[in-house]
């Protein structure tokens, strides 16, 4: 297990965008499972949307690249960050809301050099809120 003390060390990313609460499983080269718990006190929340509160896509995303970050950064990786290059194949099943709990389940489809592509899943309670494919370059 990774807690967010040691997510720190390895990702760039502070609050309000640090977006990962803890890593609960890594496998180098291979896969991650990260967790994000929501809460109200999001500041995205304040304007997305007033009443009616759901964390933005592109957040969820992001918060799986996070997870796939500490992935490659445990898997060797050699930088000082990394960068979206694409994003694929996303899809928005269910809406996260305050309270969620997110379990994001990212794997390695294929590793050239300094570029990586990875699938992603977002879970609530055992069900797929989101999917997304993305590739990412190591920075140096």
């Amino acid at each position: 297990m990774i807690d967010i003390k040691e997510i720190m060390d390895i990702l760039p990313h502070r609050y309000p965008f640090l977006l990962v609460d803890r890593v609960l499983e890594l496998i180098p080269n291979e896969k991650a499972v990260g967790v994000k718990n929501v809460t109200m006190n999001e500041p995205f929340f304040q304007g997305h949307f007033p009443g009616n509160p759901v964390m933005p896509g592109v957040l969820i995303v992001e918060a799986m690249a996070q997870v796939a970050g500490v992935l490659a950064f445990k898997s060797g990786m050699e930088g000082t960050g990394v960068l979206f290059l694409s994003i694929e194949k996303v899809k928005f099943r269910k809406p996260i809301i305050p309270g969620d709990r997110i379990i994001f389940e990212v794997s390695v489809i294929h590793r050239r050099g300094g570029v990586w592509k990875f699938a992603g899943i977002a879970k609530i309670d055992e069900k797929v809120a989101t999917e997304a494919e993305f590739t990412a370059m190591v920075t140096k």
